[in-house]
């Protein structure tokens, strides 16, 4: 039994090594392998070598498979190409097998030695995210090494040898539990070099051969099973993929005997072998399908057509489950969804002046009607980004995280202080039949303008996160609050003149150019997190501290 767990034990390890460098590389890297990914798609050929340069860093194809599916998903990619880089990513992932497959030991106490200097004294920063990578590295060979050592000694014992000795290769059965260890594991690499160590000392080079083939398709069924909450076109990926892993283990069990016939007249080592056959399978199915991707790409749409009609003018969701797995992805999802609840808000905001102007109650309940979607976009975004791991998240996407929550509460309460607006205007205007009078309107109409450029500015502002913007948005605040100020001086001077209209729209005037004002006071807000991770923040507002006399 204790052998037994050693060898659990040993596997477990070797997944979780798998995790580390994958999580690091994305961490390090992530940005930069979505640009060369989005780059090499203009021609076949250049997408495959995108994906199988980039799952070899990776070391996961499900990986390169999410990535890839949230561009189609976006629309930055076309189906075809998407599928030209999955081919690539699987030779990707088969090459990383053939080198973990040499005796890379000793490399393993130095890559976790330097991996965790530079991790606990880099901590948070690019370094310490290459120490990771280096931990799962020397995990990774370490684990390779104990799984060795524990096959050895339960090979040993008599009741594992007359086990051993009567089971009979079958075909199906293997595929079948190989694709179920690579869905578990989430790592059909794991299972290669796992299988490798068996074909050696356990189970013989035949059966090996069918747990790769397994380990091949659960790979595919692991990224269908990781996007199927997605939208369509961001499923059509994995699906295709998945069909191009099918016909590849369709046709290879009746290529196996040939390829053996060949290879061992090079290569005797069964774990060499297996690699070498995981490579083989996947280079062969990448060299048949990389001139079938748009009849592939044609089945698909078949199978997972996008819908006609209205329903295919609706906005996309950029809240991609699948990006999930990529943290500086998702990051990028919840901004620009966090920009559709802007746009939403500004909607309400344009309308309220349309509304004044026009008595248009009806128009004052369809914009009060909006503010349930800005609700419904901020509590999507919250919860959406609580999915992230912070854990996995750089110190710049780590305040990117806390951006984009502060600017979306700063909407949300924008869109609940526009519907107390319009339904003031309801109640105290458009039910009375009352008109402000014309310097009242006019003060109304350059506030309201105002304050449309000071949102656009802070959508560019939270966008872009550019200093000198910011600070040019604190500045509209001190601006508008003196604009609102004179106004409401104005306002009474009007009231001392017995202006009827004055008289009769005071209330609401007064509540108008206040509420205007607590709303600038939100989108300004957008500026402060940018300024004070730039530094330029005042702790306060105060000339000097008070004095504890000024205190008592």
């Amino acid at each position: 039994m204790k052998h037994l767990l050693d060898l659990l034990a040993a596997i477990a390890l070797l997944v979780w090594g798998t995790h580390l460098v994958r999580t690091g590389v994305l961490r390090v890297f992530g940005s930069n392998l979505r640009q060369i990914l989005a780059r090499s798609m203009g021609n076949r050929f250049k997408a495959a070598l995108s994906g199988l340069g980039v799952t070899a860093l990776v070391q996961s194809s499900t990986a390169t498979a999410l990535i890839t599916a949230s561009f189609v998903g976006r629309g930055l990619i076309a189906l075809p190409a998407a599928l030209a880089v999955m081919l690539g990513a699987d030779i990707g992932t088969s090459v990383m097998a053939v080198v973990f497959s040499f005796d890379l030991s000793w490399l393993s106490p130095l890559f976790i030695f330097l991996g965790v200097t530079l991790f606990i004294s880099r901590q948070g920063s690019s370094v310490g995210d290459v120490g990771r990578v280096l931990i799962g590295l020397g995990l990774m060979l370490l684990a390779l090494r104990l799984v060795t050592g524990s096959t050895n000694v339960l090979t040993q014992n008599p009741a594992v040898q007359l086990m051993l000795e009567s089971l009979s290769s079958d075909r199906m059965l293997e595929i079948l539990v190989g694709a179920t260890l690579a869905v578990l594991a989430y790592s059909s690499l794991a299972v290669v070099l796992l299988s490798a160590t068996l074909a050696l000392q356990v189970v013989g080079l035949d059966v090996a051969l069918g747990l790769v083939l397994g380990a091949n398709l659960g790979s595919g069924l692991l990224a269908v099973l990781t996007t199927a909450k997605s939208g369509i076109s961001t499923r059509q990926v994995p699906l295709g993929n998945l069909l191009f892993k099918v016909l590849g283990v369709a046709i290879a069990p009746w290529l196996i005997p040939l390829w053996l016939g060949v290879a061992q007249r090079w290569v005797q080592d069964p774990a060499t072998l297996t690699v070498l056959f995981h490579l083989s399978f996947n280079v062969m199915v990448g060299a048949v399908f990389i001139g079938l991707t748009h009849p592939i790409a044609r089945m698909v749409e078949r199978i997972l057509p996008l819908q006609d009609g209205s329903a295919a003018l609706n906005r996309p969701n950029h809240l991609d489950p699948s990006a999930l797995t990529t943290p500086s992805l998702a990051i990028s999802c919840a901004a620009r969804e966090a920009m559709h609840q802007a746009d939403v808000v500004e909607t309400m905001l344009r309308g309220v002046m349309t509304v004044i102007k026009n008595n248009d109650k009806k128009l004052s309940q369809e914009l009060r009607k909006l503010d349930d979607t800005v609700d419904q976009l901020y509590s999507s975004i919250k919860y959406y980004l609580t999915k992230i791991s912070r854990q996995q998240l750089s110190e710049e996407e780590s305040r990117r995280w806390t951006d984009i929550i502060s600017f979306t509460i700063n909407m949300e309460q924008i869109g609940d202080t526009v519907e107390r607006v319009l339904l003031d205007i309801e109640d105290k205007k458009i039910r009375k039949n009352r008109t402000f009078s014309d310097a009242g309107m006019a003060e109304i109409v350059e506030l309201h303008a105002r304050l449309l450029d000071n949102l656009r500015l802070g959508m560019s502002v939270f966008l872009n996160g550019n200093v000198r913007d910011a600070q040019r948005l604190l500045e509209e605040k001190v601006r508008f609050r003196d604009m609102e100020r004179e106004y409401a001086a104005t306002h009474l001077e009007r009231l001392s003149d017995q202006s009827l209209q004055s008289m009769e729209t005071s209330s609401l005037h007064i509540d108008l150019i206040s509420d205007l004002k607590r709303i600038n006071s939100h989108i300004c807000s957008i500026a402060y997190p940018i300024l004070d991770s730039a530094g330029v923040l005042a702790p306060s507002r105060l000339r000097q501290p008070l004095s504890d006399a000024a205190r008592d």
